[in-house]
C-alpha cells in the first residue's frame, strides 16, 4: 500500500473526523471560557477586593529600567493575576468536561440496560 494511499484511509475515517471535530470546538469552547473568566468573573471579583485588575496584578522583582548601553530593560515580575485567572479557566474546563463525560456514561448506561432484557 503506498503512502499516499495509507494517508487517504486514515483521514477519511470516522475516527480523523472526529477528533478534528473535537479539536476545532475545543478552540471554540476555550474562547468562550476565557471570556467569560477575563469579561464576566473576574471583574466583579477584582471590584470587590478593590478595583484590582485580576491581570494586572504581580510581585514586581525588579522595576523597569535602562542599561548602561541605553537598552530598555523589561521588568521581572510574577504575575499571579494572570495565573489565577489560567487556574480558574482551567476549573471551568475540568468541570464542564467532566459533566459531559458524567452526561454521556448516564446516557450509554441506559441505553445499555433498555437494550439488555431483564435488566434494571
Amino acid at each position: 500500500m503506498s503512502f499516499v494511499s495509507e494517508f487517504k484511509e486514515f483521514a477519511v475515517k470516522g475516527n480523523a473526523v472526529d477528533m478534528a471535530v473535537g479539536i476545532i470546538l475545543g478552540v471554540a469552547f476555550t474562547q468562550v471560557v476565557n471570556s467569560l473568566v477575563n469579561d464576566i468573573l473576574m471583574p466583579p471579583i477584582g471590584m470587590l477586593i478593590g478595583g484590582v485588575d485580576f491581570q494586572n496584578l504581580a510581585v514586581i522583582l525588579r522595576e523597569a529600567s535602562t542599561s548602561a548601553a541605553g537598552e530598555p530593560l523589561p521588568a521581572v515580575a510574577i504575575r499571579y493575576g494572570a495565573f489565577l485567572n489560567a487556574l480558574i479557566e482551567f476549573l471551568i474546563v475540568a468541570l464542564s468536561v467532566f459533566l459531559v463525560v458524567k452526561f454521556m456514561n448516564r446516557l450509554i448506561h441506559a441505553r445499555e440496560r433498555s437494550a439488555t432484557p431483564g435488566v434494571t
